[in-house]
């Protein structure tokens, strides 16, 4: 008979409340440590704990994510002091109600940048905040015939505009390097598509 996570986590529950009736209670750390020991040693090695979300909930995990991310803040971190706090975690409450502190400490960076990384190779169009990377070849020459001039900085899309020009449309992006520097992409999906790539950390 096989037992799920969520039958794992209610027999523990129940076996924490047996010891606090018989006058052992544990304290919530030592409840943690045992929760999360038992569920870890039932997660098969290499399984990614966001393949135990629904499609909904692993998306808004992932914009959680990506939205820290962009500010340079954890997003362990900023869940982990709501939950210390008791405060409203928004529309990623739900990892702390129905998942709880084991399952969050089972995830990696590796486990939530394979999702980002299948979004980006599947997505074709651009959203503000993606990070990508761009040639040196949108303002300068660089050789055809020989690539290795060719060089590649990372950059963040601050802006993008549909563009009608009589019978013609394109679109042009505005993205911002590391430095603060802007500069603007025309024709971002048409003529100048090959000049540019998503991210990959």
């Amino acid at each position: 008979m096989s037992i799920n996570q969520a039958e794992i986590k209610a027999i523990l529950e129940a076996a924490i409340l047996r010891c606090s009736q018989v006058g052992y209670p544990l304290n919530e750390q030592q409840k943690e440590i045992l929760l999360e020991t038992v569920l870890d040693s039932f997660n098969p090695i290499g399984q990614n704990p966001l393949d135990e979300l629904s499609m909904e909930e692993r998306q808004i995990l992932l914009d959680f994510i990506f939205e820290q991310e962009q500010k340079n803040l954890s997003w362990k971190a900023s869940l982990l002091n709501d939950w210390l706090n008791n405060k409203d975690s928004g529309n990623v409450q739900f990892i702390r109600e129905s998942y709880g502190i084991g399952w969050l400490n089972r995830v990696q960076p590796i486990h939530w940048k394979e999702y980002l990384e299948q979004i980006s190779i599947t997505r074709e169009k651009l959203q503000i905040g993606d990070r990508i990377e761009v040639s040196n070849r949108l303002w300068e020459w660089v050789q055809e015939n020989n690539l290795l001039t060719q060089e590649w900085y990372v950059c963040q899309v601050v802006g993008l505009k549909d563009i009608e020009d009589g019978e013609s449309s394109y679109t042009n992006c505005l993205i911002r390097f590391e430095n603060g520097a802007e500069f603007e992409i025309e024709g971002i999906y048409q003529w100048n598509k090959v000049n540019w790539r998503f991210f990959k950390p």
